[in-house]
């Protein structure tokens, strides 16, 4: 199959019945963000009126709660791939998610996991790191874990608490 075949295939225009079929299973799969639903009903090549049509259903038969797609992806890039808060708020502006929804997802990380994680995050970079010195130390080890989405001013704190 040549990669026009495939993008023909992927942009065929699909009658509204069939995309509201295929669009429920894209949503019960897992929890999707409003504009990246949006996109999926454009890419079947519905008119603008379908889509949303289309996106009021989803929300009406609670296949899409943007609320709950946001506390889903702030915990899950948390617990699986230990983002800072910073981070998941800017994937979460980038999916076009609203303030109020990532305020609340955010609110819902437990505060004693998000320093726990922050504190194993600088000990496990602090016994892989070498340095000169321990400003040196110190200065590599905040950058990698701000790099990773934390608060600057947190990492500093414990950094310079953890690395004497």
């Amino acid at each position: 199959m040549s990669l026009s075949d495939q993008t023909d295939k992927t942009n065929q225009k699909i009658d509204f019945s069939s995309a509201k079929i295929k669009i429920a299973k894209y949503c019960a799969y897992q929890e999707r963000a409003h504009y990246e639903v949006e996109q999926k009903l454009y890419s079947y090549g519905l008119y603008t009126d379908q889509v949303q049509e289309l996106l009021a259903w989803l929300i009406t038969e609670n296949y899409l709660n943007e609320e709950r797609f946001a506390i889903a992806y702030a915990g899950g890039k948390f617990r699986l791939k230990k983002w800072g808060k910073i981070k998941i708020e800017q994937n979460l502006l980038q999916k076009r998610v609203s303030e109020y929804s990532i305020n609340k997802a955010l609110s819902q990380i437990d505060a004693a996991a998000y320093l726990n994680t922050l504190e194993d995050l600088i000990r496990a970079k602090w016994r892989i790191t070498k340095a000169n010195n321990v400003y040196e130390l110190r200065n590599k080890i905040a950058r990698s874990v701000i790099i990773k989405g934390y608060e600057p001013e947190k990492v500093w704190e414990l950094t310079k608490t953890i690395i004497p």
